[in-house]
C-alpha cells in the first residue's frame, strides 16, 4: 500500500479589530516571505477603512479599559504572558522565519517578549507613584498630581523586531489605560497577527489592542491625521515618513513619540510608560 503524503493545513491570517478577526474590507492580501524569499503566508493588506474601523473600536473600548483598576490591568497583562508561555514554540518558529534567526536567538527574543509583559504588568499599580504625587505649594492647600491615560494611541510597530519590539511598544501604552491601533512590521507581520490570537483569549477586552497588517505608510497617514487619535508612536517609521506623519499629527495636537534607535533587548526603562500619560492636578484646601 502506497503512503500518501498528508497536505498541511495552511493558516489563514486575519486582522484583529474590536476583539474580532475580520479580513481586510478591501479583500486585499500580500505575500509574506522569510529572509531567503521563501513564501510563508498571505497576510491581509489593511486599508484606510480598516484603520478607521480600528480607531472606532479603540475609542469604544477606552472608557472601560481606562476605568479598570490598575491591579486588574496588571492581572490581564500577566495573563497574556501566561498564554504566550503556553504557545512559546509556535512563536519561536514564527520569529525565526520572520527575522532569519537561529532557533536559539529566536527563543531568546520570545522569552524576552514574555518577560516584558510580566515586567509591564508589575508597573500597572506603581506608575502613579513615579508620575504623580503631592506638590509643595505656598498656601493652605493640598496640591496633588495623578497620571491619566492619553486616550487612543496609534502605534507603528518597529520594522526590525517583529515580536519583541512589537510587545515593547504595545505593553507600556495599554498598561496605563490607553487603547491602541497597531500597524505591524510591514515585511514580518505574522508574529503580530498570531499575538492577536493570544490577546483574544487573555481576558483583554475587545478593542483595547487592534492589530493591522499592511503598508506602514498607507496606514500611518490616516492614523496620523485622524481627529480621534490622541497620540502616535512612530517607532516603525523611517525619517521621511516620520516627518510627514508628525506634520499631519499636529493638526489636532497629537502627542508624538519620534523614532529613535532602540536596542529592544535592553532594559526598557519608563520612557514609553510615561509618554502616553496626562497629568491631572487637584487643589484642595487644608482647612483651618
Amino acid at each position: 500500500m502506497n503512503t500518501v503524503d498528508r497536505l498541511s493545513v495552511l493558516k489563514t491570517y486575519k486582522l484583529y479589530v474590536g476583539g474580532k478577526f475580520p479580513r481586510s474590507e478591501s479583500g486585499r492580501v500580500y505575500e509574506v516571505t522569510d529572509s531567503k524569499g521563501t513564501w510563508l503566508a498571505n497576510a491581509p493588506l489593511a486599508s484606510r477603512k480598516d484603520a478607521r474601523d480600528a480607531v472606532v473600536a479603540a475609542r469604544k473600548a477606552f472608557g472601560g479599559w481606562s476605568g479598570a483598576t490598575a491591579y486588574n490591568r496588571g492581572q490581564i497583562l500577566y495573563r497574556v504572558a501566561e498564554m504566550l508561555e503556553g504557545r512559546r514554540e509556535q512563536f519561536v518558529a514564527e520569529v525565526a522565519a520572520a527575522e532569519g534567526l537561529s532557533k536559539a536567538k529566536a527563543t531568546a527574543q520570545v522569552d524576552a517578549a514574555i518577560d516584558r509583559w510580566v515586567w509591564y504588568a508589575g508597573w500597572s499599580d506603581k506608575v502613579a507613584q513615579i508620575a504623580g504625587g503631592a506638590n509643595p505649594v505656598a498656601g493652605p492647600y493640598f496640591n496633588l498630581s495623578s497620571p491619566e491615560p492619553t486616550g487612543v494611541v496609534a502605534v507603528l510597530a518597529p520594522q526590525d523586531s517583529s515580536f519583541l519590539g512589537l510587545v515593547s511598544v504595545i505593553a507600556p501604552a495599554v498598561v496605563t489605560g490607553n487603547t491602541v491601533v497597531v500597524v505591524a512590521a510591514e515585511d514580518a507581520p505574522l508574529p503580530a497577527l498570531s499575538l492577536a490570537e493570544v490577546l483574544a483569549t487573555s481576558d483583554l477586552p475587545g478593542g483595547v489592542v487592534n492589530l493591522l497588517s499592511g503598508r506602514t505608510a498607507e496606514l500611518g497617514a490616516p492614523l496620523a491625521a485622524h481627529q480621534d487619535v490622541n497620540a502616535i508612536d512612530l517607532a516603525g517609521a523611517d525619517a521621511d515618513l516620520a516627518k510627514e506623519l508628525e506634520v499631519a499629527a499636529a493638526d489636532n495636537l497629537k502627542r508624538v513619540l519620534r523614532p529613535a534607535p532602540v536596542n529592544w533587548s535592553s532594559d526598557p526603562g519608563t520612557t514609553r510608560l510615561m509618554t502616553f500619560l496626562e497629568t491631572k492636578t487637584v487643589w484642595h484646601p487644608k482647612g483651618v
